[in-house]
């Protein structure tokens, strides 16, 4: 075999044509009329789905036999300008695709599309506002059947103005104007269930650790224990809440004043702020759950199940999310109303929490 080495400064030799695979040419609409014998307009009428075209059944035959053995793909934009609509959902996201959640809303919506015979058209666009606009537009320009406007986290969002041009709804942010459809989680009673996974091991005296950064989790959550506590009998006692950033630093930095409380147990407002929690509890030589019990929010994956030991947590229903804003958007769900959607975010529970001391036989 002879090689040849380029020297320095030129240029590789251009790849050899015969050397480049050839592109299979593309079926047409002609080459299966001509191999089921039947003009053009009758293949058409049969890709097309014309069951009210006077074509016998023999010849309607003939030519899904011709289609199959050809391999022909009908064109989706002509489709697209004859019905004016197309079979994509798009999807634009300020950041969806980067966070510790990553792609779970994508996921769940794509799935969920596909189940209906669409496909999903992604913009990630990181929070620009220019690159936003050029992704929403170009949905436009292909025909989306309709346009998920989600958000990394729950918050209140303003509705860009080109998005009113499509069909949409809203996944995982809301806005106050009616009829603004939108999915969110249930911030309430994802507070509340971690609230009783500690009562129902017969904690009492439950801290809550919330956040300093102000958004509807911060205020559903809380809202959620107090509903727990009160269901159970117990009245709320503001010096069990405290507040640190929503973070591992935050939560280590909340152990000492939350070892002044005298809780048995405490519920964190995310996994992040449990973890630095963990550290920090065990710099005083305590252990959980058998010096405190926890638990946390959001069951972020790559911590909560990977603690020593285990979390118990809450679920942030990121996948069922995307599911739920597609079947919205094709109206196989009812809308809320005036309110948005709540998904229900489901316990997990793992080996944080033990029986209170108190509460043993």
């Amino acid at each position: 075999m002879n090689s040849r080495e380029n020297k320095p400064g030129e240029a590789a030799p251009a790849a050899s044509p015969r050397h480049r695979p050839e592109r299979a040419h593309p079926v047409t609409l002609r080459d299966v009329a001509e191999a089921a014998g039947v003009s053009t307009a009758t293949v058409s009428l049969v890709v097309n789905k014309k069951k009210d075209a006077r074509i016998a059944e023999e010849t309607r035959q003939r030519v899904k036999d011709a289609i199959r053995a050809l391999g022909y793909r009908p064109n989706a934009m002509a489709k697209t300008l004859v019905s004016g609509t197309s079979r994509f959902i798009g999807l634009v996201a300020d950041g969806v695709a980067t966070t510790p959640f990553a792609g779970q809303i994508i996921h769940g919506a794509q799935d969920e599309a596909w189940k209906h015979g669409y496909a999903l058209l992604i913009a990630n666009t990181e929070g620009n506002r220019e690159l936003e606009q050029d992704a929403i537009s170009m949905m436009l320009e292909y025909k989306v059947r309709g346009i998920l406007y989600s958000t990394w986290f729950h918050r209140e969002t303003d509705i860009p103005a080109s998005l009113r041009e499509a069909d949409f709804v809203l996944v995982n942010c809301f806005a106050a104007e009616p009829g603004a459809r939108a999915v969110v989680p249930d911030e309430v009673q994802g507070g509340k269930s971690a609230t009783e996974i500690l009562l129902r091991h017969g904690h009492r005296r439950i801290a809550f650790i919330n956040a300093t950064i102000p958004a509807p989790a911060k205020d559903g959550r809380l809202l959620g224990y107090r509903q727990a506590l009160e269901e159970a009998g117990i009245a709320f006692d503001p010096g069990l809440v405290m507040e640190a950033y929503p973070d591992q630093e935050g939560g280590y930095g909340a152990t000492g004043e939350l070892l002044k409380r005298s809780a048995t147990a405490v519920y964190c407002y995310n996994d992040r702020m449990a973890m630095g929690l963990y550290d920090g509890l065990r710099e005083h030589g305590l252990s959980i759950p058998e010096d405190l019990a926890v638990v946390g929010f959001d069951n972020q994956e790559v911590i909560a199940a990977h603690l020593r030991p285990p979390l118990s947590t809450v679920a942030l229903p990121h996948y069922e999310l995307g599911a739920a804003g597609v079947r919205m958007l094709l109206g196989l769900e009812e809308t809320a109303g005036a309110e948005a959607a709540k998904i229900h975010c489901p316990t997990v529970e793992r080996n944080s929490v033990r029986v209170a001391a108190r509460a043993k036989t």
